[in-house]
């Protein structure tokens, strides 16, 4: 079931039953133990930190990525990856070539206010993401009209929330931190790297 996201001056939808739970829980378990989780620095304001999640960056070759002040070169695609990369593209009738991972451990782990518009990215090309594990609370806020009240979401296990259009020009999102005790959870966000990054000197 496709449920429309209402956003002024963005595109926004969800499926909740992208998965059922047989396959969510599968692909859930396969993930979380084979995935090459790692905890990068990222650069926030003048200081280097710890991401508070884990993260793993798979893709093509070229899909070269820059965040928070660090070059990101993507593992080769497994077959688990290619198989959700396919029947995403045939949900949503759109190309990727990369998918961003993060594991929320638990309620402590969260991603603070961003866009997914960084110059590597497709401009206004469609961005899914794919929930699974633990349901977190997703929040959306327009970056310049104050008087729009914030968007809540509530990601439930195997749904695909797909962001496209001008969405990313002019809304931020966040996964804040929860204090309610929750499991862990895996969210992969599939995009389409337009050009890769410069290589840095060797």
């Amino acid at each position: 079931m496709k449920e429309v996201i209402l956003l002024p001056d963005g595109e926004c939808y969800l499926r909740t039953d992208f998965l059922d739970t047989r396959g969510a829980d599968h692909f859930f378990s396969h993930l979380k133990r084979t995935a090459v989780w790692r905890q990068p620095r990222l650069r926030l304001f003048g200081k280097t930190v710890r991401s508070p999640r884990l993260a793993a960056w798979y893709g093509d070759p070229a899909a070269v990525y820059i965040y928070s002040g660090a070059v990101h070169h993507p593992l080769p695609w497994c077959e688990t990856l290619q198989q959700l990369r396919r029947q995403i593209e045939a949900c949503t009738a759109a190309r990727f070539n990369s998918v961003l991972l993060n594991l929320y451990r638990n309620g402590d782990d969260a991603m603070g206010w961003h866009s997914d518009d960084e110059k590597e990215l497709a401009a206004d090309a469609p961005i899914a993401s794919l929930s699974l594990g633990a349901p977190r609370c997703f929040v959306m806020r327009h970056k310049r009209r104050k008087n729009l009240a914030s968007v809540k979401i509530m990601l439930q296990h195997g749904s695909l929330l797909v962001m496209q259009g001008a969405t990313q020009r002019h809304w931020r999102h966040a996964v804040p931190r929860t204090r309610k005790p929750v499991g862990a959870r895996i969210n992969l966000t599939f995009r389409l790297v337009s050009q890769a990054a410069v290589q840095p000197a060797s």
